[in-house]
């Protein structure tokens, strides 16, 4: 095999979840993704709602068993020595579509070759292959050292997937924390963290204000953050619109570094949206706003796959009317901004 040496890493990364327009959710799942050179090999597939086998929900001994089978120390999975790269986030079948590679030794390296989509133990190569990527030659000392970290607790931590909700609307919150454990974040609603023990604290990843919460609660819940000496990330809700809070709140639970994101910035102004993306992705737009009557609407505004660098995109002037905000995401990033005007 000619295939000339990449670097193996990892990298904690997440499907984010979402409250979708007809009531339904998509889950939010966080994993571990594997990096080429330096750069999410799932940034390669242009177009791909797909976890790694290494996601955090899976029980201790199945996800130990993933690791021992990328180190090729159990039988592969699949037929002709192939193993699943990146499987359906809702239910890991190999029915609904899965990435797969075939996975050998050379010596003390490994070769990750011949990717394919593939929905059946017999994938079509010259149909379905992936012909644009690898073959992959990666160093059978970093490649291991890289796995066996997750298995020996010397990876980096898991993010936290619990959010804390301080606000005034009780009934906006209800809804929020249900949307939130739906789709797999944990959330729990309360009115002073202030004497919540520490211990407590240091299990949420982000706390979310209400617009009612004053400054004066928002700096005490903070302070009682930095004492129990966690750097939570704070999200002040834009307005009571649960969609909206959601994405928010997605956004806010994601601190990989911006190198690790498709999605990279977002602006909202002047009756456009300005969208700046990494490698080839769906993007999809979509607009929330609140009328003279407070009553929420939303509109879907831009679906499609756009190509590295940046964009404009036209908003619809009802969908942007009055006090309106704009949502942007991809399967793993997602950015809100208010509608400046």
């Amino acid at each position: 095999m000619s295939a000339a040496y990449a670097a193996f890493g990892l990298a904690p990364a997440m499907r984010a979840g979402e409250v979708l327009a007809d009531g339904g959710y998509q889950v939010h799942r966080d994993f571990v993704d594997f990096l080429v050179d330096g750069r999410p090999l799932l940034f390669q597939l242009a177009d791909l709602d797909a976890v790694s086998p290494l996601a955090s929900d899976v029980p201790p001994a199945i996800f130990t068993a993933q690791v021992r089978s990328l180190l090729l120390e159990t039988d592969p999975p699949l037929e002709g020595g192939r193993h699943i790269i990146y499987g359906c986030p809702e239910c890991a079948d190999l029915a609904c579509g899965a990435v797969t590679a075939v996975i050998e030794r050379d010596g003390t390296d490994y070769i990750w070759r011949d990717f394919a989509w593939q929905t059946d133990e017999h994938p079509d190569l010259e149909r379905n292959g992936y012909h644009g990527i690898g073959p992959f030659r990666f160093a059978g000392t970093e490649y291991r050292t890289a796995l066996d970290a997750l298995i020996d607790g010397t990876e980096p931590p898991a993010a936290t997937r619990r959010v804390l909700l301080i606000g005034a609307r009780v009934a906006v919150l209800n809804k929020l924390a249900a949307a939130l454990r739906a789709i797999g974040i944990g959330a729990e609603i309360t009115g002073d963290a202030t004497h919540v023990p520490a211990d407590e604290l240091r299990g949420y990843g982000a706390v979310a204000f209400g617009r009612a919460v004053t400054q004066e609660q928002r700096d005490a819940v903070r302070a009682a953050f930095d004492r129990a000496g966690v750097d939570v990330a704070c999200v002040d809700g834009l307005a009571p619109i649960v969609p909206l809070l959601v994405a928010q709140i997605e956004h806010a639970l994601d601190r990989r570094p911006l190198e690790q994101h498709r999605l990279t910035r977002l602006v909202a102004a002047d009756g456009e949206a300005g969208i700046e993306v990494t490698s080839p992705c769906r993007v999809r737009v979509t607009a929330y706003r609140l009328d003279r009557l407070y009553r929420s609407h939303t509109q879907d505004v831009f679906d499609g796959v756009l190509e590295p660098g940046r964009h404009r995109i036209a908003l619809d002037a009802k969908a942007v009317k009055g006090e309106s905000f704009v949502v942007a995401r991809t399967t793993g990033s997602v950015l809100v901004e208010p509608m400046a005007r």
